[in-house]
């Protein structure tokens, strides 16, 4: 074996360099040396220190391992470890907080730090402690002056990158609300006066449920917040002087760190690594792609120099090349060192392919996979492959293919579609498309923390794994409230009454297609609207008179009507009904009374007649129809109904009736009944088959067209037929007894895992008692609430007592019952629950206690409680009432301590805070780790006990009980195994479920085959399973690669990966080069403290190649280039000369903020106004909603943000919703924190004032001359709206304010034009298309970029252009949104962003703007196109001319499809429009344009001059103004016989001739080279750039045919 592997050995060095021989000597030598292209990304905000992120990495995990990180590292030898470069550092830094972390957590602790990703959340407390130093003014020589901060506030709304600098050298100070401490010699006293009680009289900071909280800190104690540096000398000082205040129980203390500039020599080398530089981030991917090369459209500048940096690396020779691996190769052969790298440069350069011919496509899919599974490494394999396609595709498409490889991939393809990826972590999808590092990097945390938990738990590792692949069932929100009963009076029944005789009973006529809004007549009771209504309010007294309307009309559905008396339910809720009490009568239990007699004796029909005659009496009288409904209006709408009907007069029998007490008993049954369902707490309430709705008719008819959905589903599945009661099929399957708003809402309910709470060290929920219902203690308890209950409040002691009562009545579900203050009672209750629980009468003795404590004990304080004779005495009596030994009691109340009883109520605070945000006079309840909070008095009855407990059961907790109950316990003590534990696990399990971020989807993976076709990569030990089909050769695989190389490095995690090809290609699927980036040890220097960070190298790119340089970052990223000398855009590498590396550096400007907005029972509320900020600045950015699916969103920079309505008619219409039920009078804002690179989600809901719900948001404007009067929806926000949803950037200006602009020759109205270039020729045009702007008018000019495109040689160009010429100008940016139908090409998109954006990409108080292409040359005034009349439509486009008859043949307009859709309507040129901002966000003209678009971009051969295609086509719906014909003129399409009268030219490409751009402008526009000339040298002149030879305007029409050749290509400009 040995002699034939070295044979093997020779025979590849022989086949290695046999070659060289073939190739001539002087093709080797001619080879031009392969070139590199480098990138990187770094933060925009400045270094933040890698020890202070392993302290946040490490409080993600739990909150105590932060403080003990702290604790080791001030305990740790300074000196260990010598040396102090940066890797070194590192390594230290880890060494100190691995230990306190299990693997795999350890790992993934390892890479996160490396990733940076803690470094956000140090930028927010670098936010919070700026606030805390500007709340309190230093001297006039700090450095947060006023000027300052407004400098600031108007340069970086957002304070991004902004640093903290050090209040008068100080580097720790502490905040407690009334005053900062910068010395330990002011903070000691301060702490000392706190001995001595201080009361409530004390400020409070505003903490947040991120913030670091001592552990042994005093709850309800002065908070004391610490901002500083771990290992800087004051912090060690500060810290210990708090932690010993904290376990005193005299501050509450909390600690920020921060680490101001100027500090980092003062702390320890290792505490400030990180700190100096900027943060370089991984995560993101990198691709060069070939561009296409239809048009010839580069810059003809001779290349800039700029300055070149250093090469970074040496080239990655063990990198195959054409199936040589050269390192091996150079390792035996050295001394052919100089030949075999000449023969590998050779082969780099012949080898790029971006065409195939079609038989070498026809397997390349299947050879692909062929490849990769059978690589030693097949995810190595598959991302070696996906990266460097173009270079690998010619030597893939030549392999031979084995059948079996090709039989499963076709076999795999009967179940998933070719080329279709989807991924699964632990059962559960994740979105491929969008998923990124960070986002599975938290997916996977989140498990593995879970997995961490439960073995602490002793659960077998099995278990953990079927636990964490297990799916809840999904989570149906549609509760419907179980009405069913004899008090439900129905008006009409569309089976049985004579009047729908005529109507079908078919059911199968519920599948016809019907027009939009129209109604299915079937005879069938399918849709049950039932009003609960109390017959005495105006409310309900509307409804009787909407639902006899509706009847009236034949609306195909079941009315019917519940009645309740509202007076009657209060005094049920203020009495306890085994009082006896008495209940006055009311005016509503009249009316009950009359209507129930009337339906028994005269038919129900004339029952609803009376209750409309109540009604219209009431609104006939002389008062408003707002007033108190009175007893003379019933009696005379009952005589009024009857009296046809009667012989004796009706005064005689109203009142018999009075007295009728079975009349009465049926009244208040019918009440009760509504009580018992939840629902008197509305005041009019509908059902439609039992879902609470509002009680209007919008409201109901959308519940209808819901309801028909499931119907017809169900009628198609065959689960609903002719036969079926379909509100007792809906009922049976979702019912719920109650209705309450606060356990049954849209939004998620609050949760909180209790795992840590159960069996943490110390815990509150360690060694607690339960209490259970009669005879089930020794039971398995699915379901635990902890009731925490403060009895010093009235709400309190009802809670209580609604506990007990819910315990009485059910089974198998336990309760703890947490009880705050009062320590006698506290006192009893923890006797009863530790030694009686099981006893019979516990339960009766602790209410009897609690209505006696209510009734004599109340009021008084703790102390006479605590000493007062007479309550032992009671407590005695009743314990010996209920067979509980009395002696007990008596001597434990004599002998308690109050000191341990506090100790343990500390405890529970603790728990509450932690919990809940919470401090004292809390109630809530806890079941499973689902929040009830704040219960608000008189809300929350027993009933609502059985209620959370069936949902939880239901929806969380009975799959999590089949699993536990299987459980094999093998290392746990038998004696252990009580079902008091086995409940803890269960409790603790669920609630941990609960909390986790997961998708509710999954697919069943193992229906795929996997011998020839997948990658397998087992790990039995590991609790991480992915499942993913993946098409190699696709975007997605790209990245994904990439993201699962580095899984597989630091968790191991097990895999199947079954690949799913394209199975026949027409074209290549990858023509890009592609980089993840991810970061290593390497980023840290071995020789001094820099961290380099990750970078995307590619090495050894095509020379000849026109290349495209494009970020694939996370989608809340918002990227930009600062630092490229050369065009990104056109990366033609033979141009770069001697540099061999071309470098890039992006910066993350900013995170995505973007929401959801809604409204009940309505469409989303498009243009509501949403303003961002803090709270001393309130409007730092805003942005409208729009109607596509409400969606709206912001830039944001991490830090504490608050959300709200913009001041105005957005405002004054509407509220945001609170969590809650939301208080429809207060003006709310939402707490928002940004503390990750994940960007955020918000879903907000807002509601219509009182009194606003009629009218409508965005008011139309009557007509020019009411611009002034306040009629526009937009005129309150004109004073306010300057900041805007993307940048917020300084609207950067001209020197000369808008008060001096007649000095520099400009006044009038300022005229806003819009462009967009890409690349460098693009942007020399802009710069040409700006001087003959300014050349041809008089008035102020505002130019607005799009920024995501510029280069950051024009970025810096562009503020000293504005000031020399007297500008203006903004750069803005918006983020494509997620919903929204993407591109992938690059020209693509910047064509979409000309259009699809207009409504907010713009700041509001913008209300016109001309777009102007960048190659456009302006010869007219601007002001004069900006000022026209467009006659009330939102856009304005010039149509093609038709003049130039050589290009009839490419009118595509004038034939086919187009003709017959423009109907007569002309075909508009997209060059040069302009945009009437308000007419168009008023009549929604955005959100139509973007679901036009959405429709149509699916089709890959629609839209394909995007932006000028989508308005000609919507111009139905979104009307266009046609201008004037000669505001503008292209050669191409106009001919020269109009050139004369030409307002502007546009250098239209022309699809005849192909001629290249810039020989096109120098041939067509007579004044370009001049403009060009004047450009260039202003260019050279402010940026230094002396390399551009000035060529004389007669000189550069004289352009040589290898000019030409030089320039490149743009894909399919506008025609």
């Amino acid at each position: 074996m040995v002699s034939r592997s070295i044979h093997r050995t020779w025979l590849l060095i022989v086949a290695a360099c046999l070659p060289l021989l073939l190739i001539p000597q002087p093709a080797l030598s001619q080879t031009p040396r392969p070139k590199n292209v480098q990138a990187s990304l770094r933060a925009k905000w400045s270094g933040t220190p890698l020890l202070l992120e392993a302290g946040e990495l490490l409080s993600k995990e739990d909150q105590r391992l932060f403080w003990d990180f702290i604790e080791v590292w001030l305990n740790a030898d300074e000196d260990a470890g010598g040396s102090h470069s940066a890797k070194d550092c590192l390594k230290k830094i880890l060494e100190h907080g691995r230990p306190l972390l299990r693997e795999p957590l350890a790992s993934l602790f390892d890479f996160s730090l490396m990733l940076r990703s803690a470094s956000p959340r140090l930028i927010l407390y670098r936010q919070l402690a700026q606030e805390s130093l500007s709340s309190f003014p230093l001297s006039d020589d700090d450095s947060f002056s006023e000027n300052d901060k407004i400098g600031e506030n108007k340069f970086n709304p957002l304070h991004d990158g902004v640093d903290l600098r050090s209040p008068q050298g100080k580097c720790c100070w502490v905040d407690n609300g009334d005053q900062l401490f910068f010395d330990g010699s002011e903070l000691r006293p301060w702490l000392q006066s706190l001995a001595e009680p201080v009361g409530d009289s004390f400020q409070r900071p505003e903490v947040f449920d991120f913030d670091h909280v001592h552990f042994d800190s005093g709850f309800g104690s002065p908070v004391a917040i610490l901002y500083g540096a771990l290992g800087t000398s004051c912090f060690k000082e500060f810290h210990g002087a708090l932690v010993g205040a904290a376990k005193e129980g005299k501050v509450k203390y909390i600690l920020r760190p921060v680490l101001p500039a100027g500090c980092e020599a003062g702390i320890g080398h290792c505490g400030s690594l990180g700190a100096s530089e900027s943060v370089n981030l991984g995560g993101y991917g990198v691709e060069l792609a070939l561009k296409n090369m239809e048009y010839k459209a580069m810059d003809d500048s001779t290349i800039k120099k700029g300055v070149t940096l250093e090469d970074p690396r040496t080239e990655d020779l063990s990198q195959e090349v054409r199936g040589f691996i050269f390192s091996k190769i150079l390792e035996r052969k050295p001394e052919l060192t100089s030949e075999v790298m000449a023969f590998r440069d050779y082969l780099l350069s012949s080898t790029v392919s971006d065409t195939l011919d079609v038989w070498e496509l026809k397997d390349l899919g299947h050879q692909t996979v062929q490849r990769i599974v059978r690589a030693s490494d097949p995810l190595q394999s598959m991302q070696e492959i996906n990266q460097n396609f173009p270079s690998i595709v010619s030597f893939l498409s030549r392999m031979k293919l084995d059948e079996a490889v090709q039989d499963e991939i076709v076999a795999n393809q009967r179940m998933v579609p070719p080329g279709k990826s989807l991924m699964a972590l632990n059962g559960a999808l994740v979105n491929i498309e969008d998923v990124d590092l960070y986002l599975l990097i938290d997916l996977v945390h989140q498990d593995l923390l879970l997995a961490d938990q439960f073995s602490k738990l002793k659960i077998p590792h099995s278990t953990v794994r079927k636990l964490l692949s297990t799916s809840p069932p999904s989570e149906s929100s549609t509760f419907r409230v179980d009405f069913r009963s004899t008090h439900v009076y129905y008006l009409n029944n569309l089976e049985e009454d004579a009047m729908y005789k005529r109507w079908r009973s078919n059911l199968n006529e519920i599948l016809m297609p019907v027009f939009p809004g129209q109604l299915r007549y079937i005879r069938k009771n399918l849709f049950h609207a039932v009003f609960v209504l109390d017959p005495a309010t105006s409310c309900g007294l509307k409804s009787i008179d909407m639902i006899i309307s509706l009847y009236e009309n034949n609306v195909p559905m079941r009315f019917g009507i519940i009645l309740y008396s509202s007076k009657y339910i209060m005094q049920l809720e203020n009495h306890s009904t085994k009082d006896g009490d008495k209940f006055e009568e009311d005016i509503s239990d009249m009316i009950i009374r009359l209507f129930s007699y009337i339906k028994e004796n005269y038919g129900t029909p004339l029952a609803f007649q009376f209750l409309s005659n109540v009604n219209k009496l009431h609104t006939e009288s002389d008062g408003h129809a707002d007033d108190a409904l009175e007893l003379h209006h019933v009696e005379g709408a009952f005589v009024e109904t009857i009296l046809p009907k009667v012989k004796s007069p009706p005064q005689e029998m109203l009142l018999k009736l009075e007295k009728e007490q079975k009349l009465k008993e049926l009244s208040h049954e019918s009440s009760m009944h509504v009580f018992k369902l939840g629902l008197s707490k509305l005041e009019c309430s509908l059902l439609m088959n039992g879902l609470v709705i509002d009680p209007n008719e919008e409201a109901l008819f959308n519940a209808l067209n819901e309801e028909t959905q499931r119907i017809q589903e169900g009628v198609y599945f065959g689960q609903i037929n002719s036969h079926t009661d379909v509100l007792d099929k809906f009922l049976s399957e979702a019912g719920i007894q109650r209705y309450n708003p606060q356990i049954i809402s849209d939004n998620k309910p609050r949760l909180i895992s209790l795992s840590t709470f159960i069996f943490g060290e110390g815990s509150i929920l360690n060694d607690i008692d339960y209490l259970h219902s009669p005879g089930t203690m020794d039971d398995l308890k699915p379901v635990t609430h902890l009731v925490a209950v403060d009895v010093t409040s009235s709400s309190g002691i009802k809670l209580l007592r609604h506990a007990l009562n819910y315990l009485v009545s059910i089974v198998l579900f336990r309760l703890k019952i947490i009880v705050l203050l009062k320590l006698s009672l506290f006192l009893v209750f923890g006797i009863t629950t530790s030694s009686y629980s099981h006893k019979k009468n516990v339960l009766d003795f602790l209410d009897q206690l609690c209505s006696i404590y209510q009734q004599k004990y109340f009021h008084t304080s703790a102390v006479e409680v605590d000493g007062t004779q007479a309550f032992i005495i009671k407590v005695s009596e009743l314990a010996e009432a209920n067979g509980l030994p009395s002696k007990v009691y008596e001597s434990s109340l004599l002998e308690f301590s109050a000191d341990e009883v506090r100790r343990h109520l500390s405890k529970v605070e603790n728990f509450l805070y932690r919990a809940l945000g919470s401090e004292s006079g809390v109630n809530a309840v806890f079941t499973n780790g689902r929040v009830t909070y704040p219960i608000a008095e008189g809300t929350f009855l027993s009933a609502d006990m059985h209620l959370l407990e069936s949902i939880e059961f239901k929806q969380r907790t009975k799959h999590i009980v089949e699993i536990i109950e299987e459980v094999k316990w093998q290392d746990v003590d038998p004696d252990m195994l009580t079902s008091k534990f086995i409940s803890d696990i269960v409790m603790g399990l669920s609630s941990s479920m609960a909390t986790r971020e997961r998708s509710s989807e999954s697919a069943h993976f193992e229906v795929l085959s996997d011998q020839h076709s997948a990658i397998i990569l087992n790990n039995e030990n590991s609790s991480i399973h992915i499942d993913a089909v993946l098409d190699p050769l696709s975007p997605t695989s790209q990245r994904l690669s990439g993201i699962l190389r580095v899984l597989w490095k630091y968790i191991q995690p097990s895999m199947r990966i079954v690949l799913n090809p394209v199975s026949s290609l027409a074209d290549l699927p990858l023509k890009n080069y592609y980089r993840y980036v991810v970061p290593t040890m390497d980023d840290f220097s071995n020789t001094d403290s820099s961290v380099n960070g990750p970078k995307a190298f590619f090495a050894n790119m095509p020379l000849s190649k026109t290349l495209t340089m494009n970020l694939d970052v996370p989608e809340p990223w918002l990227v930009e280039p600062v630092i490229a000398v050369h065009d990104l855009d056109n990366i033609l590498l033979e141009n770069l000369g001697d540099t061999r590396t071309l470098q890039a550096v992006f910066e993350l400007e900013a995170l995505v903020l973007t929401g959801h907005c809604s409204e009940k029972d309505h469409d989303p509320p498009r243009g509501l106004q949403l303003i961002l900020g803090t709270k001393s600045t309130p409007h730092l950015v805003d942005t409208l909603v729009m109607a596509n699916l409400g969606y709206w969103q912001m830039k944001v920079s991490p830090g504490v943000w608050y959300l709200q309505l913009a001041p105005g008619r957005s405002s004054e219409l509407y509220i945001l919703k609170d969590g809650g039920d939301g208080n429809l009078d207060k003006q709310s804002s939402k707490l928002i924190t940004i503390n990750d690179l994940r960007g955020k989600v918000v879903h907000k809901e807002v509601v219509k004032r009182k009194g606003k719900e009629s009218e409508k948001l965005l008011i139309p404007d009557e007509g020019e001359q009411d611009k002034n009067e306040g009629g526009s929806w937009n005129s309150n926000f004109l004073k306010w709206a300057s900041g805007f949803i993307s940048s917020n950037e300084l609207s950067k200006k001209a020197e000369s304010s808008s008060s001096d602009k007649g000095s520099s020759g400009r006044h009038g109205k300022t005229i806003n034009i819009f462009s967009i270039a890409s690349g460098h020729l693009y942007e020399r045009f802009t710069k040409i298309m700006i001087l003959s702007v300014l050349k041809n008018t008089n008035r102020p000019v505002k130019f607005w970029f799009i920024k995501n495109y510029l280069s950051p040689p024009f970025k810096d160009l562009i503020p000293h252009m504005a000031k020399e010429y007297g500008f203006e100008y903004e750069l803005i940016t918006y983020k494509w949104p997620t919903w929204l139908h993407k591109q992938k090409e690059k020209q693509r998109i910047i064509w979409a962003y000309k259009i699809l954006f207009l409504d907010v990409i713009f700041p509001l108080s913008l209300e016109k703007v001309i777009f102007v292409d960048a190659d456009q040359v302006v010869r007219a005034d601007m002001g004069e196109l900006y000022d026209m009349n467009l006659k009330g439509k939102p856009l304005a486009y010039t149509p093609f001319c038709d003049n130039n008859k050589e290009m009839d043949g490419y009118r595509f307009w004038r034939q086919g499809f187009w003709r017959d859709h423009l109907r007569g309507k002309p075909y508009h040129i997209s060059a040069l429009y302009v945009v009437d901002l308000k007419k168009f966000r008023e009549t929604a003209a955005g959100d139509h344009l973007r679901v036009f678009y959405e429709t149509l971009s699916k089709d890959p051969n629609s839209l394909s001059n995007l932006d000028q295609d989508l308005p000609n086509y919507a111009q139905h719906n979104v009307p266009i103004f046609s201008l004037p014909q000669e505001w503008l003129w292209c050669e191409s399409w106009c001919g020269n016989a109009t050139k004369s009268k030409a307002k502007t030219i546009d250098l239209c490409n022309n699809p005849m001739t192909k001629e290249p751009k810039l020989q096109g402008a120098r041939r067509i526009v007579s004044e370009w080279p001049d403009l060009d000339l004047e450009a260039r040298k202003f260019t050279a002149r402010i940026l230094g750039d002396d390399q551009e030879t000035m060529q004389s305007p007669n000189q550069s029409n004289d352009m040589s045919s290898d000019d030409s050749l030089q320039v490149d290509a743009e894909s399919k400009a506008e025609l």
